[in-house]
């Protein structure tokens, strides 16, 4: 959407039924103010929509409400074409692929400090790319269901390769060497300003923490699989800050609540929290519905590789939305499914 926007071209954009249930306001709101016009859409800026980019695209100074790197990049993305700078303010950092990607094919951008936790993201417009070597590290939200199944499953002794180690990325491994887990990182290097690095975990025995809001964007798509490790830690894991959970594929935190409490782990919702008894082992047993989300579908097949007894999810199919080869990939490492 942020490419188009800048570009005086028209283009329908559509989705799945999980894409199409995601409020797509958000990103557009910045690229109207940016010239950026938007035809015909579901309530909400859902999809299918239409967007009309600008003839003539305008640079703006733009807070974005969440952090988010998809409203981040979709504005960057429409300021290349803009005379002047476009900046991107945020109070949360959010995840910086796209800039590291831009200032390797050239762009002049530049990325400063906001307040604590902030950014203040500014992109001179209208500049000369060119082509790079881009080596893509492995996607450490990928690398989550691994390295939690591992962690969980008695005698698991497991490497994966070139795992992207970016700060604004990694806030499980954090939190997961937080509660004891052993992940030990060696043969670390980058490419295209992305670090990377081995990854080699094995089982160990959790405890329960508390995991800070200000935590939230640098691993706001592993709480799912964060709540399965924190199901067979001792004691209370407190994930705090999780609003922006509710607005993903689906609901997640109910989804995840619920993926919880069918096998039988005490949770509970309190605000925006989400607060996972551990006693160290999950009955299972349960059948959870997926509502069509991936994660959700991975999360529970980890947990019913280390829980008392069989945990079922409804569908499968959504696992090719991010990891069309989950299901190989686990039994490659002993994983039993059927």
């Amino acid at each position: 959407m942020g490419a188009v926007a800048g570009c005086p071209i028209s283009a329908v954009f559509d989705g799945d039924a999980s894409l199409r249930s995601r409020p797509m306001r958000r990103v557009l709101d910045p690229l109207e103010l940016m010239g950026a016009k938007v035809g015909g859409s579901e309530q909400g800026g859902r999809l299918p929509l239409t967007l009309n980019g600008a003839r003539d695209p305008v640079p703006i100074i733009y807070r974005t409400p969440v952090a988010s790197a998809q409203i981040k990049s979709a504005v960057l993305l429409a300021g290349l074409a803009a005379p002047g700078v476009t900046m991107v303010i945020e109070q949360e950092a959010s995840r910086d692929h796209t800039e590291l990607m831009l200032r390797h094919f050239g762009a002049e951008i530049v990325s400063t400090k906001e307040g604590v936790h902030g950014r203040r993201i500014a992109l001179t417009g209208q500049a000369e790319l060119q082509g790079a070597h881009v080596a893509v590290p492995a996607d450490p939200s990928s690398a989550a269901f691994p390295i939690v199944a591992a962690l969980i499953v008695e005698g698991s002794d497991i490497l994966l390769s070139d795992v992207m180690t970016n700060p604004l990325r990694t806030g499980l491994f954090t939190t997961l060497r937080e509660m004891g887990a052993s992940i030990e990182q060696s043969e670390a290097r980058g490419d295209a300003g992305e670090p990377m690095a081995q990854l080699r975990v094995r089982a160990s025995k959790l405890r329960g923490v508390e995991v800070p809001p200000e935590r939230a964007p640098s691993m706001i798509d592993e709480y799912l699989v964060l709540a399965v490790a924190a199901s067979f830690a001792e004691g209370t894991t407190v994930m705090r800050g999780l609003k922006e959970l509710r607005v993903k594929e689906s609901d997640r935190l109910a989804a995840t609540a619920d993926m919880l409490r069918v096998n039988g782990v005490k949770v509970e919702i309190s605000g925006d929290d989400l607060i996972v008894e551990g006693e160290g082992n999950v009955p299972g047993g349960g059948l959870v519905a997926t509502h069509m989300d991936h994660r959700i579908a991975m999360s529970a097949l980890v947990m019913g590789l280390a829980s008392d007894r069989p945990v079922k999810v409804d569908d499968t199919a959504f696992i090719a939305t991010s990891f069309p080869d989950f299901i190989p990939m686990m039994r490659s490492l002993g994983a039993e499914f059927s």
